[in-house]
């Protein structure tokens, strides 16, 4: 009788083991794990208390709130973030992505959640929301890019330089008038620095399309389909737009 009670008692444990262990893995599982190069504010990076904020955080946070799944923010290397999504190391990438048809090849995007083209930068007294309000002025924008592009093509001068900071430099000493870069950048020469905070602003809408996605290895249906879950509430309840006003502009 013993020895049945024993092995009943026995039985009764490892079930109980099995039925804790099993819970452990549905919980676990309902965590995502999202990689982000946390090096380039205000999208990504580790502020002076050491905690990983900024726009991207903020968003896919709020995604996560919304879709009704956790998330664990984890700091990796540009270089090394799409073969930890490749190998299963993270379940999806938020990292100012741009999505591109080279990157559809290898990976699936979610529905893009910010437009992050070219915007005009102007000093805190200009009137001018738009490039043509800058006919005939010369604006600067870093040499290559789509904002030198953007100004080339439009009605103003471009003056090109080496480095983005050297025109905002020269925008806040009036040598220009005007400067067009990338969103997140402009918002973090302007927003960020508090060298040109009080001296400079964004103006207008973002005139250029460059959108970024969340990442998800190729295939993976299923956190593909949270995420976008979760973009759609925040779109629809304009918590985007929220953030954009905290973070962009």
């Amino acid at each position: 009788m013993k020895k049945t009670l024993h092995i009943f008692m026995t039985l009764l444990m490892l079930t109980t083991s099995m039925t804790l262990f099993a819970s452990g893995q549905q919980e676990s599982d309902g965590k995502i794990v999202i990689a982000s190069d946390c090096t380039w504010p205000p999208m990504e990076f580790v502020n002076e208390d050491k905690e990983i904020v900024g726009y991207d955080i903020d968003f896919i946070r709020a995604v996560a709130e919304e879709a009704g799944f956790e998330v664990e923010i984890r700091n990796t290397a540009w270089d090394g973030i799409f073969a930890s999504l490749g190998n299963g190391e993270c379940d999806a990438v938020i990292s100012s992505v741009t999505i591109t048809d080279e990157r559809k090849k290898t990976m699936d995007f979610s529905t893009p959640y910010i437009n992050a083209g070219q915007v005009l930068i102007v000093t805190k007294d200009s009137s001018a929301v738009t490039l043509a309000d800058l006919a005939g002025k010369e604006l600067g924008a870093q040499i290559g890019t789509t904002g030198a592009i953007a100004i080339d093509e439009s009605d103003a001068t471009l003056k090109s330089y080496d480095e983005l900071g050297l025109a905002i430099a020269d925008l806040a000493n009036g040598r220009i008038d005007g400067v067009v870069a990338d969103t997140p950048i402009a918002a973090n020469y302007v927003l960020q620095n508090d060298t040109y905070k009080e001296q400079l602003k964004i103006v207008g809408d973002t005139f250029t399309e460059e959108y970024y996605g969340v990442a998800v290895k190729k295939g993976n249906a299923e956190v593909l389909e949270l995420i976008n879950k979760g973009i759609k509430a925040v779109q629809e309840k304009g918590i985007d737009k929220e953030l954009e006003a905290k973070w962009l502009r």
